[in-house]
């Protein structure tokens, strides 16, 4: 079975969270993978991984319970046969507007007659040849992410949501707010509100719906409003914001330091 549709079957009332991995980094990706979170996005839409940096990460996150997600950077045919034959087992593709792109996403994840993708035996995937029914149970164990990303894709959702193959769907709030006419503002009370909306339209049509948050008080929010998973920030500023954090209490006690010392409060 797939292992992300698993894991959104026995989350019950608790969402699976996750992060994005944009560092294009092995090494981070495993240690990030050790956290603790339950799913993690190795990212080539927003990051600079190539082929060998999503072989090396899935190789990488493999020792960790962290299960992967690659985000492909386009719904394009050429890119999915590739990322699926070094290894990936669930996509996320950005930018679904409507139920033909989304069929055209899960075509490609599929081997003919249900699909297009191209038949190659000597795969990372078929573990180079060694898993020897791997194509008789390829394509049901694909799994299938779409991202709505705009309003007009929003209306096309129960659409969308229809389409055999679809497993569950994605709201990508930067870029929703960004077509909303809030660029930055992603939890302006109009893009919170077609994310709700969303997410109560995604249950109507018996599909998963996740997303994204930046903090762990973001999250919570989408969380509340009912998202079945979710992911908080990315590797990169998790690091960044730790560094800042540690930087900034240093400073605060050099300060101290200092003026206990210039102001004769030291204790000695």
């Amino acid at each position: 079975m797939n292992a992300f549709r698993h894991l959104l079957k026995a989350a019950g009332a608790h969402p699976p969270v996750g992060t994005w991995i944009m560092s294009a980094s092995p090494m981070v990706a495993e240690a990030v993978g050790h956290a603790g979170f339950d799913w993690g996005v190795l990212d080539m839409e927003h990051a600079p991984a190539d082929m060998m940096e999503v072989i090396h990460m899935l190789q990488a996150v493999s020792s960790t319970k962290m299960v992967p997600v690659v985000r492909v950077p386009w719904n394009d045919v050429v890119t999915i046969k590739r990322v699926l034959d070094a290894g990936a087992t669930t996509l996320l593709v950005p930018l679904v507007q409507n139920a033909d792109e989304a069929r055209h996403a899960v075509a490609a994840t599929r081997y003919p007659p249900q699909g297009v993708r191209g038949v190659a035996g000597m795969t990372r995937a078929s573990r180079f040849g060694a898993a020897h029914n791997y194509l008789q149970h390829a394509n049901a164990d694909m799994g299938v992410i779409v991202q709505l990303e705009t309003p007009q894709a929003l209306q096309q959702l129960e659409a969308i949501a229809a389409v055999e193959g679809v497993d569950a769907l994605f709201i990508g709030p930067a870029d929703l707010s960004a077509a909303m006419g809030h660029l930055g503002q992603l939890t302006h009370p109009a893009v919170l509100e077609q994310m709700s909306r969303a997410v109560k339209r995604a249950k109507d049509a018996g599909k998963p719906i996740g997303t994204l948050g930046a903090t762990p008080e973001i999250v919570a929010q989408y969380r509340a409003i009912g998202f079945d998973f979710v992911a908080i920030s990315s590797d990169l500023s998790l690091l960044v914001r730790s560094a800042q954090l540690a930087i900034s209490a240093l400073r605060t006690q050099e300060t101290s330091i200092v003026h206990s010392l210039t102001t004769g409060t030291h204790g000695y």
